[in-house]
């Protein structure tokens, strides 16, 4: 059985403020002509096909196009499911009849979670789900994190899954030790988002979503694919690439890596601005990249940002390296000094998930619950 793993396309992806759709588009041509050549038994998606619960048309586009090139002219099966960004009940939509062309698209979790077997392996598909969403389906009152969650859902496949077969999960989720950047959303406050290792391993092999590096855990039988593209300047060192898996009847693991080539790198330069600016050195550059350029200059500039732009049209990004540092100190300083309480760490947590304040009325009930909750650990 030979499969390619790949995740977190975030198809509709804003990078400051530009759309990656083109970029997109050209790094999943190229991942269709992979699966032409590879000739996989099944092509594994593992959430996060959109960066947004409603995407644009274009990235809708795109993901019926791909879809299309692979489950219909390529007639590979296709299994994908829900990240964090998805939205699971348009993510469903037309799932039923979907299968029988072999794209098991899973949007929801399900109470009963069936495997689709191919090639004697049992694959689980695992979208994302909150923890209140698996304690409501399965109205377990003691699942309150994400690890719960898990336990939960691995739990009922254990119990009808046949352990002398290879049984594959497809999940999103954040496995504890994972590295993180900046275009990851956060899954909860503290530790409840992790999920832990050990949950996954009455499985063959667990391919992963979420985390955008292929490097983020080192495990033989866990694994993120990592995402389509660079999509913030803390991933600009991080490598890109397609997982390509094989299990053998006994169960032996064969992983190898492809990586696709974007049609501009996202990278981070720094310097002087005249050193920037001189043909010596950036004809020695690939200038049309997406850039974060941080200034060495200590004095005053006029209009660097134009300049920059001259030689290299796509700057997204541009800060003094003094200000940087004194900033950093700032923060640092302001942290060392102030201890937040619960409150305002959870409302500094909302206004960063959605960009707006809490309003009078959740700032009263959140109160509340925090009180209620600090009454009850009283009496522990």
């Amino acid at each position: 059985m030979k499969f390619i793993h790949t995740a977190d396309w975030h198809l509709g992806k804003l990078v400051h403020g530009l759309y990656m759709t083109e970029e997109q588009r050209v790094v999943l041509d190229q991942f269709v002509q992979l699966v032409a050549e590879e000739q996989p038994d099944a092509v594994i998606v593992a959430g996060d096909l959109y960066d947004r619960s409603v995407p644009p048309t274009e990235a809708v586009e795109l993901l019926n196009e791909v879809f299309y090139r692979i489950n219909v002219e390529l007639t590979v099966p296709i299994l994908a499911i829900a990240g964090n960004h998805d939205s699971a009940e348009r993510l469903s939509f037309g799932s039923a009849w979907y299968r029988h062309h072999k794209l098991y698209l899973s949007g929801k979790i399900q109470r009963t979670l069936e495997p689709v077997r191919m090639n004697g392996v049992n694959f689980y598909l695992v979208p994302y789900a909150e923890p209140g969403v698996v304690r409501q389906l399965f109205e377990d009152e003691s699942i309150h994190s994400h690890q719960d969650a898990m336990q939960r859902i691995v739990g009922e496949i254990e119990s009808t899954m046949n352990p002398n077969e290879p049984n594959v999960l497809i999940g999103h989720a954040f496995v504890l030790g994972g590295k993180t950047t900046d275009s990851e959303r956060i899954l909860s406050v503290g530790g409840s988002g992790c999920v832990h290792q050990d949950v996954f391993s009455p499985f063959t092999y667990t391919a992963l979503g979420h985390l955008h590096s292929p490097d983020a855990i080192r495990h033989d039988s866990i694994r993120y694919s990592g995402s389509l593209l660079k999509y913030s300047f803390s991933e600009a060192k991080q490598r890109k690439s397609i997982s390509i898996v094989e299990i053998d009847d006994g169960g032996n693991l064969l992983i190898n890596e492809r990586t696709l080539t974007p049609k501009r790198d996202l990278r981070e330069i720094e310097g002087y601005l005249e050193e920037l600016l001189d043909p010596s050195f950036y004809q020695t550059q690939q200038v049309e990249d997406y850039l974060k350029i941080t200034l060495l200059d200590e004095g005053a500039l006029i209009d660097p940002i134009q300049k920059l732009r001259q030689v290299y049209p796509n700057v997204l990004h541009l800060e003094r390296k003094l200000e940087r540092q004194q900033k950093l100190s700032s923060n640092l300083h302001s942290h060392s000094q102030e201890k937040k309480s619960e409150f305002d760490l959870f409302a500094q947590f909302y206004e960063e998930m959605t960009m707006k304040e809490l309003s009078e009325q959740e700032r009263d009930a959140m109160i509340q619950i925090i009180d209620e909750v600090k009454k009850e650990e009283a009496f522990l």
